[in-house]
């Protein structure tokens, strides 16, 4: 299962920081990405943001289970989008906890996905089930930017700008958007 990513999945993240996982070491290995000014222009355009004033993943790749690897950390930045009403700059702080668990995909988990015995258990706060990999290598910083993308506001709206300025379809929207983030417990 891919996180909800609009890009083709042979689109390099700007942020890319590829992870070797043959040999992590038994505390994780360290992965901090701060984007330079160029990453963070490329990020804006990505994420249809006026512009990305910071993006900072700090991130421990650490083994998990017999084979498997655990990335887990956080993703901070500050952005600034267009109101979906005056399309005036509104500024946003984003600060995200990344949690993601990967399998390689030869593994036996891995393949029966989790239908074949609930060999594992999973805690409903924790992550979601795991993805597969192939390799030695996972793209951890295409994985931070999956989190920061979901993390973004897609109705930014100015403080005290009401939604009835804006068409009724976008009304519809933004409860959609609330139900689902009732949903997905982020408030």
């Amino acid at each position: 299962m891919k996180h909800a990513d609009s890009q083709s999945p042979d689109r390099q993240s700007p942020v890319s920081f590829v992870a070797n996982v043959a040999r992590l070491p038994q505390k994780g290995l360290p992965v901090l990405i701060d984007a330079d000014a160029a990453q963070r222009a490329a990020l804006a355009g990505e994420h249809e943001l006026l512009s990305v004033e910071n993006y900072r993943a700090e991130l421990l790749v650490a083994p998990w289970k017999r084979n498997g690897v655990k990335v887990s950390g956080r993703v901070e930045a500050d952005i600034t989008q267009a109101c979906i009403v005056t399309l005036d700059p509104i500024e946003a702080h984003i600060d995200e906890a990344v949690d993601a668990l990967f399998l390689p995909e030869q593994s036996k988990l891995g393949r029966q996905g989790f239908e074949g015995g609930g060999e594992i258990m999973l805690d409903a706060e924790g992550p979601d089930s795991p993805e597969t990999f192939s390799g030695n290598s996972i793209d951890v910083g295409a994985l931070a930017e999956q989190f920061f993308g979901l993390a973004i506001d897609p109705y930014p709206r100015k403080q005290g700008v009401s939604m009835e300025a804006a068409d009724d379809a976008g009304t519809a929207e933004s409860e959609f958007q609330q139900k689902l983030r009732s949903l997905l417990g982020k408030s």
